[in-house]
This record gives structure tokens, sequence and C-alpha cells, in this order.
């Protein structure tokens, strides 16, 4: 009887705590679809113009359409580099392996701002900011960490004797590594880049110091519109965000339970 109250207190509490970081979120919902021109909650009216608004703005557009590319490369090239240094830190017998581990995760611990501040003085004499490539730059060092804890964690659970077994058939170390080891790291991979595609679809704080005139984030142009035009669009664009990454998050969801031991990562 103790530990049921016990458990049914701890379930309360749980349950409090999760309403009280999801209770922005979901305010923010039914703002998008209020019918005022200002932002209000609760709405006294239902509407879809907020949505229909931004869909036909050519900035918002543009911003979503500049965040989308960089995302995108970001993600190829974070899974990239982030699994081949997964490799190399679980696998390698490096020098100094601890200390390489704490810098590729450095990201993860220095504050955003920080970065975003040696980031826009390296990217300004080059020319960098407000670019694409820096953009990609930028947000493939902040999500390579998210690619390196997520496949670090799938080899460590891997059996390295089907390696070895691949190669003691004639297989080179790519072919065991192509065929053998990377089909049964595959949603670790798969989780870590999903992770680096919303680190770089919703990061802002460097974002806000790199962007320029014409190469700017949907993030950016939130911070934007919220200072000088704040409307309920800003509520819509939101909502499609945290949409995205619901999608997102489902995706990985579904990799877990399909990678048939229940575990992803």
């Amino acid at each position: 009887m103790v530990n049921s109250a016990a458990a049914f207190l701890a379930a309360l509490a749980i349950g409090l705590v999760l309403f009280f970081l999801l209770l922005p979120t979901l305010i923010v919902i039914p703002m998008s679809v209020g019918t005022s021109p200002y932002i209000e909650f609760p709405p006294r009216g239902l509407t879809f113009k907020w949505y229909e608004a931004y869909f036909s703005d050519p900035d918002w557009m543009a911003a979503t359409w500049f965040s989308v590319r960089i995302a995108v490369a970001t993600t190829m090239s974070a899974t990239v580099i982030g699994t081949l240094a997964a490799v190399a830190l679980v696998r390698g017998r490096l020098p100094g392996k601890e200390i390489l581990q704490a810098f590729t995760l450095a990201p993860l611990i220095v504050p955003h701002i920080v970065i975003a501040v040696a980031l826009y003085l390296v990217f300004a004499p080059l020319g960098l900011t407000g670019s694409f490539y820096g953009f990609v730059i930028a947000h493939s060092m902040l999500a390579v960490p998210y690619v390196v804890i997520t496949v670090s964690a799938a080899l460590q659970r891997f059996d390295q004797n089907l390696e070895l077994a691949a190669l003691n058939c004639g297989a080179t170390r790519l072919q065991a590594f192509l065929h053998v080891v990377l089909p049964n790291i595959r949603p670790g991979v798969a989780a870590g880049a999903v992770f680096a595609f919303l680190a770089s679809f919703d990061e802002a704080t460097v974002a806000f110091f790199i962007s320029g005139i014409e190469g700017k984030t949907i993030t950016r142009k939130m911070f934007e519109d919220i200072d000088f035009n704040l409307t309920p669009v800003i509520a819509a664009v939101s909502t499609v965000l945290t949409l995205v990454s619901l999608v997102l998050m489902s995706t990985i969801e579904i990799a877990r339970q399909r990678s048939g031991n229940g575990r992803l990562g």
C-alpha cells in the first residue's frame, strides 16, 4: 500500500513537471489560430489566415528555405564527420582519447553565445557571415556531438565478433564496415542525423550573430519580427516548427521500433 502511494506520487510529480515543460508550447498553438491581429490567449475566434500569411510571404519562405537547405547540408556533413569520429573514439587507439572526446563534445557544454561571438570574429574577416557555407560550417560544429553520442552508443553495443568474422572471410576493413558494422549501427546513425537536422534548423543564437541581410534563417527572421512586427504569424511559425520536430522525433521512434532490439543509438 505504501509502495503504491509512493509510485502514484512519483507519477504525479513527473506528470506535473512534464505539463509545466510543455505548457508554453501548447499555449502557442491556440494563439496561432486566433482572429486578433495581436497575440492573445485565449483566442476569441478561429482562423488559419496566419498560416496562409506565413506560407504566402516571400520573406518568410526565403528564410524557411534557407534554413532547410542549411539543415540538410548540416545533416549530411555532421553525420559523416560524427560517424567517423565515433568510430575513431570507440575503436581507435588514439593517444589522449579522453581529451579528444572532450573537445568533440565541447559544443554541447560551451554556451552558444560564446561560440557565436567566436564564430563572428572568425567568419567576418573571411566573408562567411550570412553565407550558406558559413552556416553549414557553424551548424556542423554544433551538430557533430549529437551524432558522436548516438553512434558511439551503437558501436559499444555492436558485437565486434561479427566484424572479425567478416575480416577472417577476406573482407577489407572498409568492406567490413560498410556491409557489417554500418547496417547494425544504422538506427544510431539515423538518430544522430535527425538530431543534427533539428540542432541546425532550430538554432538561433549563432544565427543571430552570423546572419546577413540576404542570408537569414527562419530563427533570425522570428527574432526580427518579434522586435518590429509582432503578429500571430510568429505563433503560426512556431507551431509549424513544433510539428516538424514532432514528425522527426516520431521518425526516430519508428526507427527504434524497427531496429529489432527495441533500443536506438
